[in-house]
């Protein structure tokens, strides 16, 4: 059996290397009859279309079938390094050491190229640091690394509104970035629920061995209503007038609502949106001062109303 993995391991390589190749190659490089090599590359074609247009034409792989990467999970790595203390050594054929030598070197050499292309991505996006700190460790390349390995992490953090420091593990789902900050979102072990972190507040980030399933876990579910990250507990629905000085760039507004937009014949927008945290909504839209005007509901245009009176009686 484990020869005749290496041997389809070694057909796959060379119709891949050298497409077009014939069945007697292929016979002459895995040192077996033809008859096998038919044999195999019937199995083959179960798995992917191998293609032979005709006599001297040899054989193709059919669309964009491409082994490598090799793409191992942590979990086939792992499995596939345990091989050769699982089967009988004197019943190794010859050339499966080196075989499986070059399998785990094409794995090593994929997970470090993935590892350089992640440290060149956290290296271009640049954060900001919190006015309070000297700098800020940019936590981005383990958390990403995390994300795509389905890693668990053991993380330190901050809660700033209860100005508490706390260890947690984490399951981290998706990176998030909204107004100039990265938030992550991932189930957190200690509160067994779904939570928003804010990467700034990380005090430390560390990955485990421990892996985790998203399941069924929704992110345009999860963030439904939610106008930039920060989630509230009752549905608002408000309906703003914007001038048409500013109407053409708030429909370039990346959302994760769906707002409703009627254009006017003036060139002003009425901006209807159903969202689940006034405060934030409104920090948005006092930006645009009186390019913008709240319509509805009623009772947060007052508070604006008077908040803005106060504003007035400030600069007195």
């Amino acid at each position: 059996m484990v020869e005749k993995f290496i041997r389809l391991f070694n057909i796959i390589n060379a119709i891949q290397s050298n497409p077009g190749i014939s069945a007697a190659d292929l016979a002459f490089k895995c040192d077996v009859d033809i008859r096998t090599i038919y044999r195999d590359l019937r199995l083959l074609d179960t798995i992917t279309p191998i293609t032979n247009t005709g006599k001297g034409t040899g054989y193709r792989f059919m669309g964009n079938f491409f082994m490598y990467p090799l793409n191992f999970s942590e979990q086939e790595a792992l499995v596939f390094s345990l091989l050769p203390s699982m089967v009988d050594e004197d019943k190794l054929p010859p050339g499966f050491h080196t075989a499986y030598d070059k399998v785990m070197s094409t794995h090593h050499k994929e997970k470090s190229k993935q590892n350089s292309i992640i440290e060149d991505i956290t290296n271009i996006i640049q954060m900001g640091t919190p006015a309070y700190r000297k700098e800020s460790p940019n936590y981005l390349q383990p958390l990403i690394q995390a994300i795509l390995e389905q890693k668990t992490i053991q993380t330190t953090y901050h809660t700033q509104y209860r100005n508490e420091t706390t260890e947690r593990k984490i399951d981290p789902y998706y990176l998030v970035p909204r107004d100039q900050r990265f938030y992550l979102i991932g189930f957190c072990h200690t509160k067994q629920d779904i939570r928003t972190f804010r990467i700034s507040r990380f005090l430390k980030v560390d990955s485990t061995t421990e892996t985790f399933d998203k399941s069924d876990f929704n992110i345009k579910k999860y963030l439904k209503n939610t106008w930039s990250i920060e989630q509230g507990e009752k549905n608002i629905t408000f309906k703003v007038r914007f001038n048409a000085e500013v109407a053409r760039y708030i429909r370039e507004e990346e959302l994760f609502v769906h707002p409703r937009m009627t254009d006017n014949k003036d060139g002003s927008m009425i901006f209807g949106v159903t969202v689940n945290n006034e405060k934030e909504f409104i920090r948005w839209i006092l930006q645009y001062g009186p390019a913008a005007e709240i319509l509805e509901p009623a009772s947060v245009r007052e508070t604006v109303k008077s908040q803005l009176a106060k504003w007035t009686e400030l600069y007195k």
